[in-house]
Formats: C-alpha cells, sequence, structure tokens
C-alpha cells in the first residue's frame, strides 16, 4: 500500500522539501501540497489523503481548524494529521491533539524522524514525539483543564470502561507501546491491542493521542511537574 500524503504550510520551500523526502519513500507518495488550511482540507478529501502534514500557523483557515474540520467529517475518518511545530514547546501543541490531530513534529526534526512518524499514525498509534511527549502535555493540560476542571470528557465517561481497560489507558497515557504494556501487565499484546480499541470505542477517540488527552483531562492520569 502506497501512503497517500498532503503537505500543507505557507512555506513553498519547506514543502519542496518534505516532498523530496516523502517522495523518495517506496511506499509513500505526496499527493498535493496546500499553503492553508482551507486548501489541506479540501485536498485532504479531493485526493483521499492517508497523512495530512499540517503547520498549525497559516494564513487564513489555520492548521487547528482545519485539523478539526478534518477530523469531524466522518467521510474523512481514515485520515491522520501529523501538526508540524516551528518550536516543540508551543502553546497549541495540546490544542491540537484534542482537535483530533494523531501527534505533533518539531519541524527540525530528523527526515528519519518524519518518515517514522507517518508510518506510525497510518498504523493506529499516537506520534508524540520523545522531546516533547508526557510531561509537556501533562503541564498544558493543567494550564488548560484537566482534573480540576474537567474540559470536553467529563470524568464519568470513564464509567463505561472495564478496570482492566482503565489500567491499560494509564499506561497509554504513559507513552507506552502494546508490547511495553503487554509485558508490564504480564498479558497478550493482542489483548492490550483489544482493550485499546475497546477504551478508543466507548470513549469516542480516534486513536491513542486522543486517549491520552482524556486521560488527563478526566483525571485518570495526574500532571507531573517539572
Amino acid at each position: 500500500m502506497t501512503i497517500r500524503v498532503v503537505l500543507a504550510d505557507d512555506q513553498a520551500l519547506l514543502r519542496s522539501a518534505f516532498r523530496i523526502l516523502v517522495d523518495s519513500e517506496p511506499d509513500m507518495e505526496v499527493v498535493g501540497e496546500a499553503s492553508d488550511g482551507a486548501e489541506a482540507v479540501a485536498l485532504a478529501r479531493a485526493e483521499v489523503a492517508d497523512v495530512v502534514l499540517m503547520d498549525i500557523r497559516m494564513p487564513g483557515l489555520d492548521g487547528l481548524a482545519a485539523t478539526r474540520m478534518i477530523t469531524e467529517d466522518p467521510q474523512l475518518s481514515g485520515v491522520r494529521v501529523i501538526m508540524l511545530t516551528t518550536f516543540e514547546v508551543d502553546e497549541y501543541v495540546v490544542e491540537s491533539l484534542r482537535a483530533g490531530a494523531s501527534g505533533f513534529l518539531g519541524k527540525g526534526a530528523e527526515p528519519e524522524e518524519l518518515l517514522a512518524a507517518i508510518r506510525v499514525v497510518v498504523g493506529g498509534e499516537a506520534l508524540l514525539s520523545p522531546a516533547a511527549t508526557k510531561g509537556l502535555i501533562a503541564r498544558f493540560l493543567a494550564q488548560g483543564g484537566g482534573a480540576d476542571e474537567p474540559g470536553e470528557y467529563d470524568a464519568a465517561r470513564l464509567d463505561a470502561l472495564t478496570g482492566r481497560e482503565r489500567e491499560v489507558l494509564v499506561q497509554v497515557a504513559g507513552g507506552l507501546s502494546n508490547d511495553e504494556i503487554a509485558e508490564r501487565l504480564q498479558v497478550s499484546p493482542l489483548t492490550v491491542k483489544t482493550h485499546v480499541n475497546r477504551a478508543m470505542a466507548k470513549l469516542g477517540a480516534r486513536d491513542r493521542a486522543q486517549l491520552v488527552v482524556i486521560s488527563y483531562e478526566t483525571g485518570l492520569v495526574h500532571p507531573r511537574n517539572g
């Protein structure tokens, strides 16, 4: 299967660099370039994209609004969005995840990181880059909502989960893979995958990235300081 990628960034030079990189891979193809969010949404739909590399700050419709439009459209349920940030400590990182993005990368990421990111989100995993993940997300959620001020996902939403599903969700929020969770809980990776999928269905989450946000917003996992 060829992964169909849309590039959305208002800097033509950066789009060109990304195109060369993506098109160099035998299993990837750039199917469109957008200079603003509206074009990105239109291309995602017209080109049946698998992944949109979305800059957060663009003129007109920005990347955050464009991501919401994509993730809220049932016809685009198969599209995954990776947000691109100039700095990984970005005020919009958590808002991007809340909007439905599958993760984020700094624009200074190594080429191998970017290519791996595309494959990760197509595989249904969350992309939370090692340099910016758990502590950063926790701090932002602590500022913008969380256990003391439930956001979109009220704590009562967790009542639908079994005890084991909650246990697995805590591990997902810690950034662990299915294999790592399986080893920690002494169950099979397939069992973990089943629990993760059931949790996503019950909570209405598109992918693991949203599970991480829900875990903090409902107070299941508490932000760490530092």
